[in-house]
């Protein structure tokens, strides 16, 4: 951990954190009244997750993200008792963007089976420092993961202990200090995309896990599940989920360079 503000204590990407030091601005949570809701229908919700918020329970008493939805959804409609709400596939606490859950059992098996068979497009936007080796890339690397450190080291060669990374990634464009990269992952390893841009000596911003040199003054990192598409498991329709990155000057520099590349 760097320069004195990080997070301490007890770390585990989707459980709770103890700071020695506050984040110097506050951690915001998502709750059934500021819930943003990307995409609703009777079989499926998307929300775009905040940095702060845990995708699962952690076993502290903090609300899961699974969990504030469900409230959302009972409320909604007027459920009564608790609304079902199963979790098909998570994001690290500290990245923000969309994410999906299931409203019914159908919906959960068969998401949840789209997922191992890889039958999902992800798309995420990250800010590095400094600037990758190359512009764009396809890089397959080989994780393992340290479960005491909550980390994933990347290694070129296979070994049995490793499994299989691929990503492919483009430098979007740069600001005065940071990078801009859109990443595809093909595959849902551990820590992938963290894991590969340190290993391309461009960590994440924020990332002090991964070798950032600071954290962020809200605990976050700059990651960022921009994208899904995906065939509805129901409808068997087109669906593509858009969400907004948070309300942050290096997003916004983001999202005004993507407008100016339409």
């Amino acid at each position: 951990m760097a320069h004195g503000d990080a997070p301490q204590g007890r770390r585990n990407d989707g459980a709770f954190h103890q700071f020695v030091k506050k984040p110097k601005s506050p951690i915001v949570h998502s709750t059934k009244d500021n819930l943003q809701v990307l995409y609703e229908d009777n079989h499926i919700v998307a929300v775009n997750k905040r940095s702060g918020d845990v995708v699962q329970g952690s076993g502290t008493g903090e609300a899961s993200l699974c969990e504030v939805v469900a409230q959302y959804v009972a409320q909604k409609y007027n459920k009564p008792g608790k609304a079902y709400i199963g979790t098909v596939h998570r994001l690290d606490r500290p990245v923000s963007g969309v994410i999906l859950y299931a409203r019914t059992s159908k919906a959960h098996k068969r998401l949840s089976s789209m997922f191992r068979h890889r039958e999902m497009q992800k798309t995420y936007w990250a800010v590095v420092k400094p600037a990758p080796p190359k512009s764009e890339g396809h890089v397959i690397n080989h994780l393992v993961k340290n479960d005491k450190l909550n980390k994933s080291f990347a290694h070129e060669k296979p070994a049995d202990d490793r499994k299989e990374c691929e990503l492919m990634y483009e430098l979007k464009g740069k600001s005065d200090h940071y990078a801009f990269v859109e990443v595809l992952p093909k595959t849902g390893r551990h820590h992938q995309i963290r894991a590969t841009m340190a290993q391309l000596g461009c960590p994440i911003k924020g990332d002090v896990k991964y070798g950032a040199r600071r954290t962020n003054d809200n605990a976050s990192i700059h990651l960022h599940a921009r994208r899904i598409d995906f065939i509805h498991p129901v409808k068997r329709e087109t669906i593509s989920i858009l969400a907004p990155p948070p309300d942050d000057v290096l997003w916004d520099a983001f999202v005004s360079m993507e407008r100016g590349m339409r």
